[in-house]
């Protein structure tokens, strides 16, 4: 009988040199699980975890495996019955755009998005873990991409709706993977693209600190502040001014700011996104007119869509123009009736850690932490008193935006203001030169 090694236990070291990280590498990881299953999912004995990635690819990157490893293991020390993990690969992404029949893009797996939402309706926790490549899709026929995310956004709908009501515990994190790296940091030298970037992770989760979790404690206490303060304001509407942009956003009757932690349907209390530096709301889907222009590229599904602008009236974009990534970002517009309109705004101060390091991350949940953003797309039915109950009629009867698209593009910068109109009519400054008053 022949006698099987043992697998190899996971050797990060093997693939990165903890010499030349900040700290020790698997010190680091640890912290960064135990923080996101302690703070950001808040994770209960006795629930499931689902860890997933960007649906499109079908799972978590590979890449990301030591973190996951991690994960898992705090997960069970945290009281979990059961950790499963759906991996993905982006290369076979890449194989079915190359290879597949070119009328089957509309097509998306059969099991998946059921999966997904038996999973949080039985109010077990997902964990998404991103590490991927921005520019992943940037050569393949952009009208086989447009098929793929629209085939995408239709299936898992359901899933981002129960997302929206946050039915359940979830959970956003990053882990760094060569070809990201490479994107962000291309002047250095590929041996220490993947350490300065891990680096960046590890600092703008605050997992430097000598307590990260009392860190993330105080941290969503400010956040918390600053929702309770405009809650009390309710403007009716925000004006914002800057380079290119001239847009007003009105903001519905009950609209609730949103800030670092959010309730789940059964009373947990988590921190759906690490790092986090933004409060947002929902805009009133009918109200917003004007021109805005990003001040970031925008990754949309392995595409770079670059210096561009839309224009509104009564709430829906009715023209969109782009230097770079102008077919995409028309696809995208055009995806579905509410893609047209906007479900999200977010403020974020230019003093914020993330704008700080001057770096462009492609990566949506870094960079919508650097400036203050909004999204085409779904609106969140918790960013809307009793939005959590509503049908989809009454949401969208009190002015919430119902979308298969959820994208988020950034439009602030140190130029930016921002003004607050009161219910009275009077208008007050609530951001200068992208910083709070």
């Amino acid at each position: 009988m022949q006698r099987r090694r043992p697998a190899p236990a996971c050797d990060a070291n093997r693939m990165y040199n903890p010499s030349r990280m900040p700290t020790d590498f698997e010190r680091m990881l640890r912290a960064y699980a135990e923080l996101t299953v302690k703070v950001g999912l808040n994770l209960q004995p006795r629930q499931r975890l689902l860890i997933i990635g960007p649906v499109a690819n079908g799972g978590c990157a590979l890449e990301a495996a030591p973190l996951v490893r991690q994960i898992t293991a705090a997960a069970y020390d945290a009281g979990a019955r059961l950790v499963e993990t759906m991996w993905g690969d982006e290369a076979l992404l890449g194989a079915r755009l190359q290879r597949a029949p070119r009328d089957s893009f509309d097509e998306f797996s059969a099991w998946m998005p059921r999966a997904l939402v038996e999973h949080v309706e039985a109010g077990h926790a997902v964990l998404s873990i991103y590490a991927n490549d921005p520019d992943q899709l940037k050569d393949y026929p952009p009208d086989l991409v447009a098929a793929v995310q629209q085939a995408t956004a239709r299936f898992v709908r359901p899933f981002r709706e129960h997302i929206s009501r946050n039915q359940t515990n979830w959970g956003v994190v990053a882990a760094a993977a060569e070809t990201w790296a490479a994107r962000v940091y291309p002047q250095l030298a590929p041996a220490d693209q993947m350490t300065q970037l891990w680096s960046a992770i590890e600092r703008l989760c605050r997992l430097d600190r000598p307590d990260p979790i009392a860190a993330w404690e105080t941290h969503l206490a400010e956040l918390a502040a600053r929702t309770d303060h405009l809650n009390a304001k309710q403007y009716t509407a925000l004006r914002y001014t800057g380079p290119g942009t001239r847009l007003t956003i009105g903001l519905p009757a009950g609209h609730c700011w949103v800030g670092g932690r959010s309730t789940s349907a059964s009373g947990i209390r988590f921190a759906p996104n690490l790092p986090t530096e933004e409060v947002f709301t929902m805009p009133h889907k009918d109200r917003v007119d004007g021109t805005v222009r990003s001040t970031k590229p925008l990754s949309y599904g392995g595409t770079l869509i670059e210096n561009f602008s839309l224009t509104f009236a009564e709430g829906r974009v009715v023209d969109a123009q782009a230097e770079k990534g102008a077919d995409v970002l028309r696809r995208l517009v055009n995806m579905d009736a509410g893609a047209a309109r906007l479900g999200e705004l977010a403020l974020v101060p230019h003093t914020s850690p993330v704008a700080q390091t001057g770096v462009l991350f492609y990566n949506t949940l870094f960079d919508e932490n650097a400036a203050s953003h909004v999204a085409l797309g779904a609106a969140y039915k918790f960013t809307l008193r009793g939005g959590e109950t509503m049908s989809d009629e009454a949401f969208e009867l009190a002015g919430g935006n119902r979308s298969a698209a959820h994208v988020d593009f950034m439009i602030g910068s140190p130029e930016l203001d921002v003004d607050g109109v009161l219910a009275s009519g009077a208008v007050e400054p609530v951001m200068r030169r992208g910083d709070w008053v």
